[in-house]
């Protein structure tokens, strides 16, 4: 079955992009039989502790769960519980979650997605029209690290349409075992280890951790003739790949000697963070998805763009970025999917 990331699905609440790069969708966009977005608005469910069927095996955090069929008729209510408790940051409508996950029918127990085969959690913005609400309502107020169990009506899940593609009828009540991996929001920032930034020709940039940007001094009038791609904050996460989207933080500088920072684009107190596609990104700053590629997720990288990497001959308009404009970015990973 051909899917799309939730993440996708959620671009327009947070996304910031640069100039020429459109809406941040992946090319590798598909349709999707995870939990995607609700068909309409619907009034706020009454969560309640169950009934929820028995997790028989696999029940471990980060273990592919094997669930058993529902017992009797479902709640009419949205039933969740904490089948492992986290320790980690709670998780506020509107942040990135990252999570697997995986979903099947009360009533005959098949599977229908599940992330645990494609060994590469999920990323989603808990946010309404993101997803379907069940989850928006199930998951918001629990702990990075938990396990969470639901079961999601229809009128919390896909309405009486269903989803003919994954084999789920309006009336399925669907049952969920997510594990919450980490999330993030307009606040968050990459938590690496400093690197030493003993090359006095780039500009220095700041480490600090408080979701706020870091300072970048430009001292030298002359940028360098190639590519630099260098950690700032190395993350211990897997290295990105020129065919993932990232979330992140960044920002965008024009190498001007004495400039202590005033970016032409930047999610760094905007209340949003970016959604990437690093295969669109190549078509538009080649330098910007050339330095991501191959840094660990969780780092800071500073990128230096000479202007044949750059917007060339084609620079946005209205912007300071003229034709032969060097770029300097900050890129903080936070996720790659």
């Amino acid at each position: 079955m051909r899917r799309r990331s939730l993440l996708l699905a959620a671009v327009p609440a947070g996304l910031v992009t640069l100039a020429g790069c459109g809406d941040g969708s992946s090319e590798s966009s598909k349709a999707s039989a995870s939990p995607s977005a609700s068909p309409s608005s619907v009034p706020p469910p009454k969560i309640v502790d169950g009934p929820l069927p028995t997790i028989t095996a696999g029940t471990k955090f980060g273990e592919k769960p094997t669930v058993a069929k529902g017992t009797g008729e479902p709640s009419k209510n949205l039933a969740v519980r904490t089948a492992i408790a986290g320790s980690g940051r709670v998780v506020a409508e509107n942040d990135f979650i990252v999570a697997n996950y995986l979903g099947q029918i009360w009533a005959t127990a098949k599977v229908f997605d599940n992330s645990y085969d494609r060994k590469t959690p999920l990323v989603m913005q808990l946010a309404q029209g993101s997803l379907i609400d069940g989850w928006r309502y199930g998951l918001a107020g629990k702990k990075v690290g938990s396990r969470i169990e639901m079961a999601v009506p229809p009128t919390w899940g896909y309405g009486k349409s269903g989803n003919p593609d994954a084999g789920i009828k309006g009336t399925d009540t669907l049952v969920f075992v997510v594990d919450l991996v980490d999330s993030f929001n307009s606040k968050s920032s990459s938590k690496g280890k400093p690197v030493a930034q003993n090359d006095a020709s780039l500009p220095k940039i700041g480490t600090n951790t408080d979701g706020t940007a870091p300072s970048v001094d430009i001292q030298q009038p002359d940028p360098p003739k190639k590519l630099v791609s260098n950690y700032v904050l190395e993350g211990d996460g897997p290295e990105v790949k020129a065919s993932q989207t990232i979330l992140c933080q960044f920002q965008g500088l024009v190498w001007k000697k004495g400039d202590k920072g005033k970016p032409f684009v930047a999610t760094y107190g905007t209340g949003r963070l970016s959604q990437l596609s690093l295969e669109q990104m190549r078509q538009v700053v080649k330098g910007l998805a050339d330095g991501v590629t191959g840094k660990k997720v969780g780092s800071r990288v500073l990128i230096v763009v000479p202007p044949d990497q750059g917007y060339g001959d084609n620079p946005p308009s209205g912007s300071p970025i003229k034709k032969d404009s060097t770029l300097v970015f900050t890129v903080d990973i936070l996720a790659a999917m």
